[in-house]
């Protein structure tokens, strides 16, 4: 008897470890000949001292482990996208983002947003941001404490979203935080584990190096030859394209859907130094950003408070399990005692 129930606690155990493992995986999207997958590079150490030398700060403490992009999402995920979509819906893709696997670009917040809420509703789990209108470049509206899912903290992001763009913190740890620093955990000043100037490269994964400083004519490396990786593995933080953030620039100005959001990182055709973690740069370009083709977007993972009415927590599925293996244990008990 006593094995049966340990085997039954070893299954729920594996259950709960296989889906929290989820949010750092290989995970297709898109059905039929148009998937598409998206690798995740779990960071862990949550609860991590913040860095208060960078820029703006403190920033990096992150109190939950969660994934993130390895590489930035790709033109060819963005035109799978579309074809899953449909349109009118579909969001446009410029010139620079056709050729196969190179970073999309020359998006708006908005229009990353609506790939991000396509990836939670195509996968069963509730939109991130709340479009109220239609249009591909239209900005978002704040959830409120009316809807399921509202957090008073971050009225941008759905608590019960999946898959989110990264915050200025989950962005700032993946970047730049390094929980085997030699003398301690802490910060590199680059994104690549090194507090030296990246290697200038146009392509390539050698350690400590960055794709930027070349040609404004030319073009970023594909997603996955975009340089050295970060401590936790992260692929093109220094250089490639800049990223959107999903929050306000100022970091605290979240009363508006339309206020101006940061970007991080480099990007192909700037200098090196804007990778630093005391660089942080703002762009409005929630609407559309023909004046700044540079700028891309990668996408974090969560471990989603889904409701249960739509998708179990683990921690339910634990406790509910348990309690229903050990209901049955009691009725065979009661049965053997009353025979």
């Amino acid at each position: 008897m006593r094995i049966g129930w340990l085997r039954c606690v070893m299954a729920v155990t594996c259950l709960t470890a296989t889906m929290l493992d989820c949010m750092a995986d290989t995970i297709t999207f898109g059905s039929g000949a148009n998937t598409f997958q998206m690798e995740f590079v779990p960071i862990g150490n949550p609860g991590n001292a913040a860095d208060t030398t960078g820029f703006p700060r403190p920033a990096g403490s992150v109190g939950y482990e969660y994934g993130i992009g390895k590489y930035e999402v790709s033109g060819s995920m963005i035109y799978h996208y579309n074809v899953n979509f449909g349109t009118p819906n579909g969001l446009e893709i410029p010139p620079k983002s056709h050729y196969p696997n190179t970073p999309a670009q020359e998006f708006s917040w908005n229009e990353a947003a609506r790939f991000v809420n396509w990836l939670n509703t195509s996968t069963g789990y509730h939109a991130a941001y709340k479009f109220t209108t239609g249009g591909i470049r239209d900005n978002i509206s704040l959830w409120t404490s009316s809807d399921v899912g509202y957090d008073a903290a971050n009225p941008y992001r759905n608590s019960f979203a999946k898959y989110v763009l990264p915050s200025y913190d989950e962005w700032y740890k993946a970047a730049y935080y390094d929980p085997n620093k030699p003398g301690g955990a802490g910060y590199w000043l680059y994104p690549t584990g090194s507090n030296d100037l990246p290697r200038r490269v146009s392509s390539g994964t050698d350690p400590n190096t960055a794709v930027y400083g070349q040609n404004l004519y030319s073009f970023p490396a594909p997603v996955d030859q975009a340089g050295g990786l970060s401590p936790y593995g992260v692929m093109g933080l220094g250089g490639n394209v800049y990223e959107w953030e999903e929050g306000p620039f100022d970091l605290v100005d979240f009363r508006s859907g339309g206020s101006a959001r940061g970007v991080r990182g480099g990007a192909w055709n700037y200098f090196a130094d804007m990778s630093s973690f005391d660089r942080h740069a703002q762009y409005p370009g929630l609407g559309y950003v023909p004046y700044h083709g540079s700028i891309g977007f990668r996408v974090v993972s969560l471990s989603s408070d889904i409701p249960p009415s739509i998708v179990p927590e683990p921690g339910m599925i634990v406790i509910g399990s348990i309690l229903g293996i050990g209901g049955l244990m009691a009725k065979r008990r009661i049965k053997k005692n009353a025979a």
